[in-house]
């Protein structure tokens, strides 16, 4: 898949989100092709001002991690991501027209201001439900991949738990699911 077309899909995302971003984030969104995995999916993006040093930024929210992206004519590119597990916290509050946003990722806080009110609240939420998603995940049985199942299989049978038909028949399923 050619850049081009991975950042027409991904301008197709944001306009099915209902996000138009502003001609000042135009750099950052042209880099997403090369950070963004090709079957990574924006879920939600906010731009607005770091507060350190005053560059325009943009956070992305994606089914897997989060990425702060600022990409600035005379300091390069810059990209920051953080696993959802890692983030303790994420807020925003009001200000008049605008609101900022605070993430507490393991011993460090993002801050970003100058984000858009509505924004701002809906980013905080997408990403609260990818970390109590993940929580529930971490707290649940995780499932074996079908490898490792395929290993479970031959170890059964060499133990002689299995016949061959049924360690075949088994097989067969888990080969359908590769």
């Amino acid at each position: 898949m050619s850049e081009k077309s991975r950042l027409d899909e991904i301008r197709d995302e944001l306009k099915n989100l209902d996000i138009s971003p502003t001609i000042f984030a135009r750099k950052e969104i042209h880099e997403l092709p090369d950070i963004l995995s090709s079957d990574e999916r924006i879920v939600y993006l906010v731009e607005g001002r770091n507060k350190l040093n005053n560059h325009h930024i943009i956070l992305v929210a994606t089914e897997r991690r989060l990425i702060f992206v600022d990409k600035e004519f005379m300091y390069g590119l810059k990209v920051e991501d953080f696993s959802y597990s890692k983030i303790s916290s994420i807020q925003y509050e009001k200000e008049f027209l605008l609101a900022s946003i605070d993430i507490q990722v393991t011993d460090d806080i993002v801050e970003i201001d100058g984000v858009g009110k509505y924004h701002a609240e809906l980013f905080c939420e997408k990403v609260r439900d990818f970390m109590s998603r993940r929580e529930t995940h971490f707290q649940g049985k995780v499932e074996p991949s079908v490898l490792d199942q395929l290993e479970q299989l031959g170890r059964l049978k060499e133990a002689g738990v299995l016949s061959e038909e049924e360690f075949l028949e088994q097989k067969k399923k888990l080969m359908e699911k590769l």
